[in-house]
């Protein structure tokens, strides 16, 4: 299997191009990572759709535990208390038995974490800096994007976590110029390849994840309520 290699801070990592980055496997949930505007929360569920498998998002299931919205916990309570309740959450996810699961963009900072995806497959969806300040809009929602230059605060962003989700990732995806759609169809070319098993297509969706799939077709920016 390939490993792809950064460009370098010039290009924030980036490639334009997919490739494998370890061994597939059929434990448990296949997990999506990325960089906020990679698209995690509009290519899971196509993604959950094609393979056939229910999908989940940590962040959702993150609001809905607590029952407060990410930038409010980030405001209040500050980014480590935030980071503990995420590690307990997302330990519970990767726990299933299958399914598709989005992680948060700064899930993979936890070491224990980190450990804890060691023997799943792992997606990892990567974008470029000016797409992906492109996409995310510059978001007051998405708490470590709120600062003065958030340009800069995305690039460094960027620069800093590519090496942790190029560490924890199987398969890595370039999103640039690619709809939803097309990137999940990356994404299962490559599960394929690797022998990864899915059910039937569409068997198995949770009803509330259920979305439209043409109004994403052309729309990867992140939708989740606090990408961070």
């Amino acid at each position: 299997m390939a490993a792809l290699t950064g460009r370098g801070p010039s290009g924030a990592g980036h490639t334009g191009a997919d490739g494998y980055r370890g061994r597939m496997t059929a434990r448990g949930p296949i997990i999506v990572v990325g960089p906020p505007g990679s698209g995690k929360s509009t290519v899971g569920p196509l993604l959950a759709d094609r393979l056939g498998k229910p999908y989940h998002d940590a962040d959702a299931e993150l609001e809905a535990r607590t029952g407060r919205r990410i930038a409010d916990i980030f405001a209040t309570d500050g980014e480590e208390a935030f980071r503990a309740i995420e590690e307990d959450v997302v330990a519970e996810g990767l726990a299933r038995d299958d399914g598709v699961y989005a992680l948060g963009g700064g899930a993979v900072l936890s070491e224990r974490t980190r450990k804890r995806l060691a023997g799943h497959t792992v997606v990892f969806l990567n974008v470029g800096m000016a797409e992906g300040v492109r996409r995310t809009g510059m978001s007051t929602a998405r708490p470590l994007l709120a600062g003065i230059n958030p340009r800069a605060t995305y690039r460094a962003l960027l620069e800093a976590r590519l090496p942790v989700y190029r560490e924890v990732a199987t398969v890595e995806i370039d999103t640039d110029d690619r709809s939803p759609d097309e990137v999940a169809a990356a994404v299962v070319d490559r599960l394929r390849e690797g022998g990864v098993p899915e059910s039937a297509p569409g068997g198995n969706r949770n009803d509330k994840n259920d979305k439209n799939d043409k109004n994403n077709a052309n729309n990867t920016t992140e939708h989740s309520t606090g990408e961070r």
